[in-house]
């Protein structure tokens, strides 16, 4: 969730908003050793060794590509998520040339080289190339007869996060759809349209095609063709016709691909949110279950923009239109005009925290010690609220507009609600009614002091430990196993290894209850979510169906077949239960509604997950300002064609009431719930 982690950084940054986010890479399972119940070795099996092609030293000319540099330029927020352990790799194109999303790239085949940072949205690298490639021999020139033919490539950025420093079938299959050499169109079934190929001839017998053909697409019968000298080739896809050439050290651009942010900083403020606007209109794809007319946004927003005359009042427009669209993954970052703009409305506070509990009473769970108003008041831990600027407490938090907005469900709205009625311009006079334990009601007026302390302590993901590993477990009583994952973001290698760790250190010790704490996982890549989901199946899983809109098609475009999730290297057969809290986002809900599946899990909270599960990675965009906003522009649904978790999130089996005891944190009552779900 980058908005919110932006809000550490300059400490008023936040929004909403998280990742379902990818590359462009395919990703798939892998398979379960069912006998021993134990990490299974890739079943690889390795090719004789391709020899006859070697090039003769002595004839090899001055422009035989032997080394390819060049750049990698990012703007995704989620890219970085990728690195770490990050290469190139020289990919074989037989996946691309079969249609195959299910195509392994062979070990042996696999030729990789080095990525370093350049600047913050820069990376580089540099590939040897093999003397003699291991590929795979394509049949491309289209003449009836059965020749050797040629091996393809792309160059293609990878990052390492299961096992060793090659690719496996759970990091990618297929063919890479971004920050490639070539350039591959996601609303034509990722065809390859530009860009880059690189190509190996073992002879001067071959020949390539020239030309994409009238139906436009590369490797099909009426591809025009040419022959092309033994050795390594470049193709320029960009050229008519293809210009197919040597160069021994060849530089290369890789292209970002559907992930890259839409970028109208440059143009004027009201274009840039017309050009915004009209691919968000068609682009979103929740706009009938969420009511949203985008005409009467249009009207609504746009003289508002037009008449803007200054970076804040465009800031304040834009902020209030996200507000309207009721999407957790909907948001607009924070530029210094929003950071003047929200010390101006929410700066202020008394110095404590209130929580409502399930019965209807708010009372107060915090006070912080110190100059803040609450505590010069004398008002303690548990304390009732039941007055707020002369109306009942209940009906004043229903008129709150949380700043942190807009969201998917009505319990992260009311939670956040809650947060923003105690939050004032500073010097701002309150009016409200408390009762101590043990008191008299008391009516006091007090001034609001500035304090960014109770909203860091009320957000739970400020409070988390910042040094903790990203998954940590522990065996609790009565040999129940206890696991916080608290991100599927960050640095997936690390998270893999530990996961794994934990996951087989369970089977080994026979552990059959594991409860997996998810109440503050603002999401990341689905891909990881599946793969941890894998070690919890023993057979394949069908999960969704995913469709985005078509600019070619004019409407929406569903998958050709719906995401499956096969089972990882080890099995966990034991009984879970999943801790959930609106603060379980994206991919976390998506993790969580997998292990609900066939009845593998049982799901215990206060509330429901976030109901934010659009996939995002497609629809960032920058607006004049240095203002960044975000929009979903993924359908998810279930196979047979409901939406799937957004504007819903996933309902608890067992929903927790919140009692006085568990918001003054005497106890975790979740926990507790889900440790008596098990010994039941």
């Amino acid at each position: 969730m980058k908005f919110r982690k932006q809000f550490i950084i300059t400490l008023l940054v936040l929004l909403l908003a998280a990742l379902a986010c990818s590359t462009g890479n395919f990703f798939l399972g892998d398979g379960v050793n069912e006998e021993t119940n134990s990490p299974s070795e890739p079943e690889y099996t390795l090719p004789e060794p391709i020899t006859e092609g070697a090039p003769n030293p002595e004839t090899i000319s001055a422009d035989e590509p032997v080394l390819i540099t060049g750049r990698i330029p990012f703007t995704s927020p989620f890219f970085i998520n990728m690195t770490a352990e990050p290469f190139v790799l020289l990919e074989d194109q037989a996946g691309f040339y079969s249609r195959d999303l299910d195509f392994e790239f062979p070990l042996a085949g696999q030729a990789i080289g080095p990525v370093w940072e350049i600047d913050e949205q820069t990376l580089g690298f540099s590939l040897s190339l093999p003397s003699v490639p291991q590929g795979t021999f394509l049949d491309v020139d289209n003449n009836g007869a059965e020749d050797k033919g040629v091996m393809v490539f792309q160059v293609a950025f990878w990052s390492n996060t299961w096992g060793g420093p090659f690719l496996e079938e759970r990091e990618g299959t297929g063919w890479s759809g971004a920050y490639t050499s070539a350039l591959v169109d996601p609303e034509r079934e990722y065809e390859i349209f530009g860009g880059t190929l690189v190509i190996w001839a073992s002879d001067a017998n071959q020949q390539f095609p020239t030309g994409f053909g009238e139906d436009n697409m590369l490797f099909t019968e009426d591809d025009p063709v040419a022959s092309i000298a033994a050795g390594y080739s470049l193709v320029n896809l960009d050229a008519d016709p293809f210009e197919i050439y040597k160069e021994s050290t060849p530089e290369l651009e890789l292209a970002e691909g559907p992930g890259e942010v839409k970028d109208f900083s440059d143009m004027r403020r009201m274009d840039a949110f017309d050009a915004m606007f009209e691919k968000v209109r068609l682009e979103y794809p929740f706009t009938e279950d969420k009511n949203i007319d985008w005409d009467a946004l249009y009207a609504e927003f746009a003289p508002r923009i037009e008449e803007a005359r200054t970076t804040a009042d465009f800031y304040t427009a834009i902020h209030e239109f996200t507000l309207r669209i009721p999407d957790g993954h909907v948001g607009v970052g924070f530029n210094d005009d929003a950071i003047q703009h929200f010390y101006q409305t929410n700066a202020g506070s008394l110095g404590m925290l209130l929580a409502e509990l399930s019965d209807g009473r708010v009372v107060v769970t915090r006070v912080l010690p110190g100059s803040y108003a609450a505590y010069q008041e004398g008002i303690e831990v548990g304390a009732e609220i039941t007055e707020w600027d002369g109306k009942p407490v209940l009906e004043a938090i229903d008129k709150v507009e949380p700043y942190f907005g807009p969201y998917s469900t009505e319990q992260s709205r009311r939670y956040e609600q809650l947060v923003f009625m105690t939050r004032f311009p500073p010097e701002t006079e309150i009016n409200f009614t408390y009762q101590n334990p043990s008191e008299a009601p008391k009516n006091v007026t007090l001034t609001a002091g500035v304090d960014y302390d109770s909203l860091f302590e009320w957000i739970p993901y400020f409070v988390e430990d910042p040094i903790a590993l990203p998954v940590e477990a522990e065996i609790l009583k009565d040999e129940i196993a206890y696991m916080k994952i608290g991100t599927f973001s960050g640095d997936y290698n690390l998270m893999a290894q530990v996961f794994e760790h934990h996951i087989e250190q369970l089977i080994d010790a026979g552990i059959q209850q594991l409860i997996l704490d998810l109440r503050v996982n603002l999401g990341g890549s689905g891909g990881l979510a599946a793969d941890f989901f894998g070690y919890f199946i023993d057979e394949e899983v069908t999960v969704s169906n995913h469709a985005y809109y078509n600019h070619d098609l004019g409407e929406f475009e569903y998958d050709d077949e719906p995401h499956t999730i096969e089972p990882g290297p080890l099995y966990y057969d034991g009984e879970i239960v999943v801790l959930v809290s609106q603060y379980c986002v994206s991919a976390c809900e998506g993790f969580t509604y997998w292990l609900t599946l066939n009845d593998r899990a049982q799901v215990v909270g206060h509330t429901a997950t976030a109901g934010a599960f659009g996939e995002v990675g497609r629809g960032q965009y920058i607006l004049p300002g240095d203002l960044d906003l975000q929009f979903p522009t993924g359908r998810p649904e279930t196979p047979d064609g409901q939406l799937l978790i957004e504007g819903i999130g996933v309902i608890p089996d067992v929903v927790v009431p919140v009692t006085y005891e568990s918001a003054l944190g005497l106890e975790d009552a979740v926990l507790k719930a889900a440790i008596d779900l098990l010994n039941e």
